[in-house]
């Protein structure tokens, strides 16, 4: 029986708002751009990224393209990494265009500001899907086919809506309790839909190279391409072994020094050695393989965190107060025809700046705090409320009352 693997990477780099005090509310409405303070000079950081990861890795990725005819990948890259490519890493962007445009490349759908609006603003967040579609076909010509929502959000709900959108795939976590019995490791229905198709991360292989990798304490440390091909061919439980995490894994999360990149050069000559091996694209394994089940997910469940919900951007007060008052300036924000406060609006919107307020503890709580370029949640906190002050004082001098 023939395996395909799934390759599918995320590319993503939100705009953080820099150290944004209430002596700056109401008479500066920069909240983003800072060439002071280099924990989020978003300039910085996107450069530091694209030397580490996006460049060195996209050419290892073209070379894996050009030897192996059956190498292929997956990608969805957000609006606002997009656009900070386009002012301030253009080669970076170039080597993404160069890798779409052999043909061997497949771009996912997601919302442009990587944001959570489903949970909050369906108009808003349909808006978002069609931004982001219109940006991928301006900057790589293809029109995405396949749905992936922030953090890789899903539940019921999405699925139907995936459906009547014309999607005929949708992504989520192949998370042990909505599986019950079953395997991450074939294509599924989604329940309620007639046309849609499901794919599973197969979250532990996935977080292996993701997390693990680099773990000398690891008990399989250290991890080879032939031992990870291994593992995959030995399972017999699947056609298509979905490999989902963040693009940064390689060289930014996981440095050179680990050997990740030399992993990844390796793993299609292993996997490949097999005839009935090889790689697909994600619509490709929703054409190619049959539907094993139908999944049944009413409550959401994402890729974060131990506890796989939405706990790690709306778990406590200080996440809750922010999002919900930033929805709720929508309709005076959008009646305001201002582009400038509207595209302010829409970069607070992005789920981020949430994942940098929360306040879990233990291993949890080390992951956010890798990411998090503030001390602590409560500064992160503070600098965004700042910023949304600001917001309501400019809606103010327009005349709505907030």
């Amino acid at each position: 029986m023939s395996k395909a693997i799934v390759l599918y990477l995320h590319v993503h780099q939100p705009y953080r708002v820099k150290h944004y005090t209430v002596y700056d509310t109401g008479s500066n409405h920069n909240y983003f751009d800072s060439e002071f303070d280099s924990n989020t000079s978003n300039e910085r950081i996107l450069k530091k990224v694209a030397e580490k990861s996006y460049i060195p890795t996209n050419k290892t990725l073209l070379d894996l393209i050009q030897k192996y005819p059956e190498f292929k990948i997956n990608l969805s890259m957000t609006g606002t990494v997009i656009e900070q490519m386009q002012k301030w890493s253009p080669e970076s962007l170039a080597s993404f265009q160069e890798l779409v445009s052999t043909g061997r490349v497949e771009i996912l759908a997601e919302t442009y500001h990587h944001s959570l609006a489903f949970f909050y603003s369906r108009p808003e967040f349909e808006m978002q899907v069609d931004m982001h579609r219109r940006k991928i076909e301006e900057v790589f010509g293809q029109t995405p086919r396949v749905f992936r929502n922030t953090e890789l959000a899903y539940n019921n709900e999405l699925a139907v809506w995936a459906n009547n959108a014309g999607f005929k795939g949708i992504l989520a976590e192949g998370w042990d309790p909505i599986l019950d019995w079953r395997s991450p490791n074939y294509v599924y229905r989604p329940v309620n839909t007639d046309n849609i198709r499901l794919l599973l991360k197969n979250y532990k292989l996935s977080d292996d190279i993701a997390f693990r990798f680099g773990n000398s304490d690891w008990i399989e440390y250290p991890l080879t391409a032939d031992k990870f091909s291994h593992w995959v061919s030995e399972d017999p439980n699947g056609t298509n072994f979905n490999l989902f995490m963040d693009y940064e894994t390689f060289g930014e999360h996981q440095w050179h020094e680990s050997g990740i990149l030399g992993f990844l050069e390796h793993l299609p000559k292993e996997w490949l050695a097999n005839d009935n091996h090889t790689f697909m694209t994600v619509s490709e394994a929703i054409d190619t393989f049959e539907s094993q089940d139908s999944i049944d997910v009413p409550n959401t469940v994402t890729w974060a965190d131990t506890e796989r919900d939405l706990s790690a951007w709306l778990g406590n007060a200080l996440q809750g107060t922010s999002i919900t008052g930033l929805y709720a300036m929508e309709n005076d924000i959008l009646s305001s025809n201002d582009l400038s406060l509207i595209d302010d609006w829409r970069r607070l919107q992005t789920s981020d700046h949430f994942y940098y307020m929360c306040t879990k503890w233990f291993n949890d709580g080390d992951i956010h705090a890798y990411f998090s370029p503030y001390e602590s949640p409560y500064e992160a906190y503070l600098n965004y409320m700042n910023a949304f002050r600001d917001l309501r004082f400019r809606l103010a001098e327009k005349g709505f009352a907030v």
